[in-house]
């Protein structure tokens, strides 16, 4: 049970019930999955995750993924047997959970002690997250929009650029688009094709949302909000701030950011409403997941 905290910012705490653990997406039910469904016109299924292997770039401060063949042909040609002719190759996958196209768990990040919906920052051990790990979110299955604002701006974003609210709503508009409770927002900046062919990536500048249009997505009850670049805020942060986005979207509203995406191939459809289906791997007490998001046309 959680104790009682004063918080004077706008926030979701206490709006599903002080033992809640899966936040906005308690936005996406039955309704929100049967009006997705009916987005469907084509069945083309499109991919949004990365290709994952040991030259995913990561942050200087994680660990790249590590790949070891646990069984392999090497084995057989040894002498290993073959029963009927049988063979059969295994492997082993060691990674940092935020790589590639990944989740931010609810646990993921906080400040003042204080997690979503006030769980104390003394739920996050050793061992992993005994409150608000990746294991506590629903699969989503939504309505999906995507916010081109490559399209909006005629080009790629800068690094620092800042997307604003503005931004996203005269992309909405350009489309004939609004946000309804339970969607899935995408925002396209084209950062991520932009790093292509790089041997080093600077996670330090990024464009993204500022603070403004993060809290004005989360008041719009967004279940998720996504970006084709690793903080999904613009990088650095304003004067004064640190993770002002990932504050008030994960440890005010409790919804999880979707990071590393990879927008191209939906872009290219022309599709800016579609159904959205992801779910993360359920590893309890994790702080994220590498995942494979799909819109399905």
């Amino acid at each position: 049970m959680t104790d009682t905290f004063t918080n004077t910012r706008p926030n979701a705490w206490g709006r599903w019930g002080p033992e809640d653990e899966a936040g906005a997406l308690n936005h996406v039910g039955p309704d929100q999955v049967r009006r997705a469904a009916g987005l469907v016109r084509t069945g083309q299924v499109v991919r949004l995750a990365q290709i994952l292997s040991s030259k995913t770039p990561v942050p200087p401060h994680r660990a790249g993924l590590q790949h070891f063949m646990g069984r392999d042909g090497g084995d057989y040609a040894a002498g290993q047997r073959r029963p009927g002719g049988w063979s059969v190759a295994e492997d082993t996958v060691v990674l940092p959970l935020h790589l590639g196209t990944h989740i931010d768990a609810l646990c993921h990040g906080w400040c003042d002690e204080r997690m979503f919906n006030n769980y104390r920052e003394t739920t996050m051990r050793s061992n992993g997250a005994t409150r608000l790990g990746v294991e506590k979110m629903p699969p989503a299955v939504t309505r999906g929009l995507l916010i081109d604002v490559v399209a909006l701006r005629g080009r790629p974003l800068t690094n620092t650029e800042v997307v604003t609210r503005a931004d996203i709503e005269a992309c909405l508009k350009q489309d004939g688009l609004r946000i309804e409770a339970g969607d899935v927002i995408l925002i396209h900046t084209g950062w991520l094709a932009q790093q292509k062919g790089k041997k080093l990536v600077d996670f330090n500048t990024e464009p993204g949302i500022d603070h403004e249009a993060g809290l004005w997505l989360a008041q719009q009850d967004v279940a998720i909000i996504g970006a084709d670049n690793y903080a999904v805020e613009v990088l650095p942060f304003a004067e004064g701030t640190v993770f002002p986005v990932h504050q008030c979207v994960i440890r005010d509203f409790g919804i999880p950011l979707l990071e590393g995406l990879l927008l191209e191939p939906l872009v290219a459809t022309g599709r800016r409403e579609f159904l959205f289906v992801a779910a993360a791997l359920p590893i309890e007490g994790a702080t994220g997941s590498p995942l494979t998001p799909l819109a399905i046309l």
